[in-house]
């Protein structure tokens, strides 16, 4: 009978670890996680669901005006640019529409939409010289961070949407208002 006991001790503790790794280490909420260049070091995530959409401003380094960069996150992963807002043509800025896209000027600013850029990843800079680069998030775009509350002006980072574990949000640094 005693070695019974002991089996069905084991067993139920061998069923608790297994629990516990599971919930810890197996990945299952995405973000859009910025790695440090060309690493696995995660710098930064933003919890995010799929079909999400997301803004990268910058501030163009001549025109010293607002660049707004809209994506969402798709299914598999990737993230697709769907719309770019500036105020000023030049370098960098488009001057009118691809096949399939919509180029308009509304409130004072250029809008290329209809944008079908996807990307498994990008790579961005923060602005080193004017470093007023933001993320924008949220139902209304209601949330918004400096990038140089969580990174150095000039840091290069790959930005890809992932699926993180349990450990790697305690551990990691979450991209909050």
């Amino acid at each position: 009978m005693k070695f019974y006991q002991n089996k069905k001790v084991l067993f139920v503790a061998i069923l608790f670890i297994i629990i516990v790794v599971l919930l810890l280490f197996v990945p299952f909420r995405t973000a859009v996680v910025f790695y440090k260049e060309n690493t696995n070091h995660i710098e930064a995530f933003l919890p995010i669901d799929e079909k999400d959409t997301f803004q990268i401003i910058f501030k163009h380094s001549i025109h010293l005006t607002d660049v707004v960069e809209k994506y969402q996150v798709l299914g598999n992963h990737e993230i697709k640019q769907y719309e770019i807002v500036y105020e000023h043509f030049g370098i960098g800025m488009p001057s009118n529409a691809q096949e399939g896209e919509t180029f308009v000027f509304e409130d004072g600013k250029y809008h290329v939409k209809n944008l079908d850029n996807i990307f498994p990843y990008m790579n961005v800079r923060n602005g080193k010289t004017v470093s007023e680069n933001r993320l924008v998030w949220g139902v209304d775009n209601e949330h918004m961070v400096y990038f140089n509350k969580y990174f150095k002006p000039g840091a290069w980072f790959k930005i890809k949407v992932e699926n993180l574990s349990t450990w790697q949000f305690l551990k990691g640094v979450r991209i909050r208002e």
